[in-house]
Parts: C-alpha cells; structure tokens; sequence
C-alpha cells in the first residue's frame, strides 16, 4: 500500500511573520519573540529568537519547561524545533506546564558570550518570558518557576542560572556540561551560589563515551567535577551516565522526563510561585555501580562518593537502574489515550482518500509509529520505516540534540486507488516507543469533494 506522512520544517514554521529586531510570530500554539544583538556592554550581542508552547485549555501556567541548546550551527538550529517534540509535550500538558525552546544565534562565534548568562543572555531570557507572557495572555508566564534542560553549552548555561535565580528553579537537567571547570579553572569569573542553590535537584547525565574521548574527555571531567561540587555542599544531586552515547543526547529523555516529573509533583505549590522544600522521607540514596537503594550508614560506609546518587523518591527506582545499565527505560503500559480528531476527505478527481488527525504522545515512551485501519482491517503505517538510530524509534526521529529532526512528519496519510461509490470508514491508532498500540480513533469517513 503506497502511502505518504507529508514533511514539514519546524524553521518554517515558526519563522513566518518574524521581523528584524525585536518582534512576535504566532503559529497557532507557538508564540515566538525575536530579538536583534546588542553593542552595548553587558547585553547579548547575539540575536536570539524564543518559541514557546501552551498546552490547550490550559488556565493557568504553573511552571516553563526550558529546553536550552548547546554551541554550534548544528546545535542552535535545534531551538527552532525544540518546541515540536511531541514526548516532552505530554510532560508540560501533564502539570500545565509552558514548553520553552530559547535560539541564541553565535554560529561558530564564540559561544561563552550567550552560554554564561552573565554576558546578556540571562537578561534576555526574562524580557523574553515577560513579552511572551503578553503575546500567549498568559501574565503568570513571567513569573512562573522552571525546569532547565541543558545540553552541553546549554547545560553551562543552567549551571550557572542557579547561581543567579535558585528560588525560581523546579530541577535541572545537565546533559554533558557545566560550567564548574571553567570557573574553577579562571576561565571565567566564579559564580557566588546562596544556600538556596543547595536545595535544587539536579541530574548530571553526561555520555559514559565521553570519557577517555579525545574530544570530549573534558566533559566527563567537568560532569564529575560538579559531583564533586554539589554533594560537597549537600545539593540533592543525580549522577546518571549514559553508558550508549557519546556527546549525543541519545535517549537520556526516557530518565529526563520522568525526573522532571517526579521533581514538579513534589515542588509546584497549588496556588502561587513560591516552590515546595523536597520531603526528605520520601528520597533515597542510590549505589551508582548497581542502581540498588542504600541506607544513609551504608553510603557513608560502604559506597564511593562518586558512586553515590540522590533521587526524589522511590518511584525513580527501576527507571534509574536500568538507564545506567543500558541506556533505556522498558515502558510495559499501552497509551491510554487515541488519537483524536480524525478527519478524511475524498478525492474524486485522483481516487484518494485523505486522512488526518492529532494526538498526543504517550507520557512514557512517546510516539513510534501510527496505524491505518481502513473498515476494521490494518491499511497502513505512519512512517513505514521508523528511524531506530538511537535504538529507540519515535515518529519525529530523534536528534543529536534531543530534538525533533527537521523534517518531522505530519499526521497525514493518503490511501490511494480508492473507487468512486466506496465510502470506507478509517481509524488510527498510536503505537508508542515500547511498540505497544493505543485504543483506536472514532471512525471517520466523509463525503466527496
């Protein structure tokens, strides 16, 4: 059965309808602020573009989800697409959440005038959430606490955003990068971290191929480093090697996400911004080399310091363990949710039905592929060949950056050679990253046009 999914670019997306200079685009749910470089001393001199996303419906934003990506062409093109990912979606929909992809544009310019806040790009990122808390109608938005996802220059960036904002920070995620060994090397000036800062969680997840790596040996080093660092200070701090990648993200998102989770559970009040202390009964110490619990007296005793992990609670456990081992987490649930919105449409001039619809991805393990059932009987599959790169497939693919892929698909599929007098009815169905399938969609089926 031939078929088609239809290729659309993120970039083009969201960059219609932007000016030069400071301005806002509006692509359905992605709002976008776009802002020149600066020559004025202590303000980024690099454009920098924000897209942000809203859940539907939502009525009051709780918290920003911000996705910072790292040095590079390669790596600043990610942020225009950040904001499509469909897995890290469920995570923002699931605690009302805004879902944020900054863009600072260096190219191959030194990258440490945006990735150190210090330099402007701080200042940016809250007039940025203060204009797009405008443009969504969603005041709160300026004002709301954070989840910062970084990688590599974006993890130096998050590292250093506790310094200078640890009361407004739910959790970090520091994907291979932080800016410990720079500071404590001179290369920049030594942030000033309040008491506050201890009291952030924040997972180290840098690629266990990075050590030793010629070009990526400082990473590791600087990842163990800020260990070092935060458990010297007593922060609640996760040590979770990735043991399949390399600088790559790879599918770190599969302990990401559900960490996020964990931490937003536990820290978002239900009225106002103010976030709640952790409770220490339900966190545990974790043996790094093993992914078992351990008591307090055994860690202080029996465990390495650099082996040593803290998580927020038990729940993580399992998740954990089997990240550290290899590289995945199983996901044994079905989505529960279908995909909605199905419409199809009739092609009488070229005998072609055309269908499409939404859905939302399993909290889990996201997307892999959907399925067509044309009168109850399976027609097709959307994409016919999922991308299993990272040995984890997801209808968007996943990037080096952990990103969708430019060029995502849509959901659209086209049944072709369908005779005039037939009206057959279609359904979809979401199969997720662990390859099981979702309830099916209401039928749809349509007249001719």
């Amino acid at each position: 059965m031939k078929s088609t999914a239809g290729l659309t670019l993120a970039v083009s997306l969201i960059a219609t309808g932007i000016v030069s200079g400071a301005g806002l685009a509006t692509t359905r749910d992605v709002h976008t602020v776009s802002y020149p470089g600066s020559s004025t001393a202590g303000e980024l001199q690099y454009p920098s573009r924000f897209h942000v996303w809203v859940p539907g419906n939502v009525a009051r934003i709780r918290a920003v989800i911000v996705r910072q990506h790292g040095c590079g062409t390669g790596a600043e093109e990610s942020g225009e697409n950040g904001v499509f990912d469909l897995h890290w979606r469920a995570l923002a929909r699931k605690h009302d959440a805004a879902l944020l992809s900054p863009h600072y544009i260096a190219g191959e310019k030194d990258c440490r005038q945006w990735c150190d806040p210090r330099n402007g790009s701080g200042q940016v990122f809250l007039k940025a959430l203060n204009d797009l808390a405008a443009s969504t109608g969603h005041p709160e938005l300026a004002t709301a606490p954070w989840c910062l996802w970084g990688h590599s220059g974006g993890a130096f960036w998050s590292s250093l955003m506790l310094a200078s904002h640890p009361e407004r920070i739910v959790a970090i995620w520091l994907r291979s990068g932080s800016s410990v060994q720079a500071w404590q090397k001179g290369e920049i000036p030594q942030p000033t971290y309040s008491a506050p800062a201890w009291s952030v969680p924040v997972a180290i997840n840098p690629g266990l191929k990075e050590r030793g790596d010629a070009r990526f040996d400082g990473i590791w080093q600087t990842s163990s480093l800020t260990l070092a660092y935060l458990r010297a200070n007593g922060a609640p701090v996760l040590f979770a090697p990735d043991p399949l990648s390399n600088h790559d993200c790879r599918n770190s998102r599969l302990l990401a996400i559900p960490y996020f989770d964990v931490c937003l559970k536990a820290r978002l009040p239900r009225t106002g911004n103010a976030l709640r202390s952790l409770r220490s009964d339900r966190q545990i110490l974790v043996d790094g080399s093993t992914g078992e619990a351990v008591s307090s007296q055994t860690a202080a005793t029996g465990v390495s310091s650099e082996n040593l992990s803290w998580l927020p609670d038990g729940s993580l456990l399992r998740a954990f363990g089997e990240y550290i081992r290899t590289g995945l987490v199983t996901d044994t649930t079905a989505p529960s949710s279908a995909p909605h919105s199905l419409r199809a449409s009739r092609v009488d001039s070229l005998n072609e039905w055309i269908l499409e619809w939404e859905a939302e991805a399993d909290f889990e393990s996201g997307i892999r592929e959907f399925v067509i059932y044309r009168d109850g009987t399976e027609a097709g599959r959307i994409p016919e060949k999922p991308d299993d790169r990272t040995g984890f497939s997801q209808f968007q693919g996943i990037s080096y950056h952990d990103t969708p892929k430019p060029g995502f698909p849509r959901m659209r599929w086209i049944d072709y050679n369908q005779p005039a007098g037939k009206s057959p009815k279609y359904q979809v169905s979401a199969v997720n990253g662990a390859g099981l399938e979702s309830p099916r969609s209401k039928p749809a089926g349509s007249s001719p046009r």
